[in-house]
């Protein structure tokens, strides 16, 4: 039997799925957040949640360890504890709308996390690592296009994985549907636009996605584009051949994306947008680029 509490929790998934437009996996991590509070609470009403019980799931969250954690002792993530807690908050914010009973939202605060570290390479590595793939074969140029897309666009992984042939380059523009459905315009460099261009060329299959599996990969059907695992091996690959020893993922270059734009002068805002941030605040963890800049000025200008 359907219990009250999971009726409300299917109507407020498809309220995210219809008015809010959230995506499919969105819809599921929160359906898997609330799921594991109601199953640890054993609650079955929306009146049952209570500081005294969210403590509890605060506490049993803090205590997990994972399935890669488990030898070393370690515990889930401060920042995985929290997308429990927004999930159960954003929940909470649902019932309120709809006047119904339960504990205030604003009740349950976020785990501090330390400030978030970024994955960065230095330019001269970053100039290594995009000139790594040589060769004219497809599946050269095809890795050559990635890299020189990763970098010129900024663009997140599962972004990528999702653009077809039909996408025109030779604009040096093109519109790209990121998280939240949120449509955003990105530019392709000189350099991106001749890259696709040359392993568009050498493509002979009629596929629509724009980057494929190539033959000696083992291809299972004719319309395969490639995964995000696939590109985070193409780009792993390419940054040990690159002697690169610092873990370089495809988020790097996005990171290395943004960093290059506000360390050559551009202003916070424009590279939010480029970047498909919905919130400033996401976006300023890159502003430390700027410290060197500052040190700079500090040395120049202070006490003279």
């Amino acid at each position: 039997m359907v219990t009250r509490l999971e009726q409300l929790k299917r109507e407020f998934l498809e309220h995210l799925e219809i008015e809010k437009g959230s995506s499919l996996k969105t819809i599921e991590n929160y359906d898997r957040y609330l799921i594991r509070f109601f199953n640890f609470t054993k609650i079955k009403e929306p009146s049952e949640i209570t500081d005294a019980n969210v403590r509890e799931f605060r506490l049993y969250l803090n205590r997990q360890s994972t399935g890669n954690n488990r030898a070393t002792g370690e515990t889930l993530k401060k920042k995985t504890q929290n997308y429990y807690l927004i999930g159960l908050r954003t929940f909470l914010k649902y019932l309120a709308r709809h006047k119904i009973e339960s504990l205030p939202a604003e009740r349950i605060e976020l785990a501090k996390i330390p400030e978030r570290s970024l994955d960065l390479i230095t330019s001269v590595e970053l100039e290594r690592l995009l000139k790594a793939p040589l060769g004219d074969d497809v599946k050269t140029l095809r890795d050559r296009a990635i890299l020189q897309l990763l970098f010129s666009t900024g663009l997140r992984v599962s972004e990528l994985c999702s653009l077809t042939r039909d996408v025109n380059f030779s604009s040096g523009e093109f519109s790209i549907r990121g998280k939240g459905s949120k449509v955003r315009v990105v530019f392709v460099s000189d350099e991106a636009q001749t890259a696709i261009k040359e392993y568009l060329k050498k493509r002979k299959d009629m596929d629509d996605a724009l980057f494929v599996k190539i033959d000696d990969e083992k291809r299972k059907n004719k319309k395969e584009g490639l995964a995000r695992r696939s590109i985070e091996r193409i780009v792993k690959y390419y940054a040990i051949k690159a002697g690169i020893s610092k873990k370089v993922s495809p988020h790097t270059l996005r990171h290395c994306f943004a960093t290059d734009l506000l360390s050559n002068g551009a202003d916070i805002r424009s590279v939010q947008m480029m970047l498909g941030h919905a919130n400033i605040a996401t976006t300023q963890i890159y502003t430390h680029i700027t410290d060197k800049q500052l040190k700079d000025i500090h040395k120049k200008f202070h006490s003279k």
